[in-house]
């Protein structure tokens, strides 16, 4: 059991080292078979996400469990970490959903939104040099897809890629931004969800200017 944190710092602590478990997420990488290089950007982040997730988790339990006094810090600590975790669960969802299109993308089932060998026209080949159309050739036929398909499906694996690793950086800014707060003491003297919205949360704050501009 985690030793219970009690101080401005023993709080930024908790969101300092969440934030530090969500870079791992951003470095990530994993071996990627030359059969599946096609969905090399999305590997890292998937097959780490969840280890962290579920890490994160047992920590927001451990912070439940301390019973800590309920106080503007405290109250503000568990907000940010909570939403983080949410944030960070969302995020990794709409990745795997990604992967799982493009997985199915790869193996051409008989369905109308899947792009057939034929219909992959906009990626000309010949806008390539030489030696780049012989890797992208080289690279297709271990995947066992033509070259055009193979490279939309990798551009839409980076797409993937670079949609949650954005995600990441906000959840690893708001959780430095919340522990700098913290270690200020700058929450201490506004109650959290009283006066203006400078008491809450970095991504509470974001998600709520987000939800006033869809308005």
């Amino acid at each position: 059991m985690t030793t219970p944190a009690h101080t401005h710092a023993d709080l930024a602590v908790w969101l300092a080292e969440a934030a530090q478990a969500v870079s791992g997420i951003v470095t990530a990488r994993h071996a990627t078979a030359p059969s599946r290089s096609h969905l090399h950007p999305v590997l890292g982040p998937l097959t780490a996400g969840p280890q962290v997730i579920t890490a994160l988790a047992g920590r927001m339990e451990d912070l439940l469990d301390a019973r800590l006094p309920t106080t503007p810090a405290t109250l503000f600590t568990v907000a940010s970490y909570a939403s983080a975790l949410g944030w960070l669960s969302e995020s990794l969802a709409d990745l795997t959903h990604a992967v799982d299109l493009l997985a199915a993308e790869s193996g051409l089932p008989a369905d109308a939104t899947v792009t057939a060998p034929g219909e992959t026209a906009d990626f000309n080949l010949s806008d390539y040099a030489p030696q780049d159309r012989q890797a992208i050739a080289a690279l297709a036929a271990e995947a066992a897809l033509p070259p055009g398909l193979y490279l939309q499906i990798l551009g839409h694996s980076l797409l993937a890629s670079t949609e949650f690793i954005a995600a990441c950086t906000e959840i690893i800014g708001a959780l430095t931004e919340d522990a700098q707060r913290l270690l200020d003491e700058s929450v201490s003297v506004v109650p959290l969800g009283g006066e203006g919205p400078d008491s809450l949360p970095t991504l509470v704050r974001s998600l709520l200017a987000r939800m006033e501009t869809a308005r």
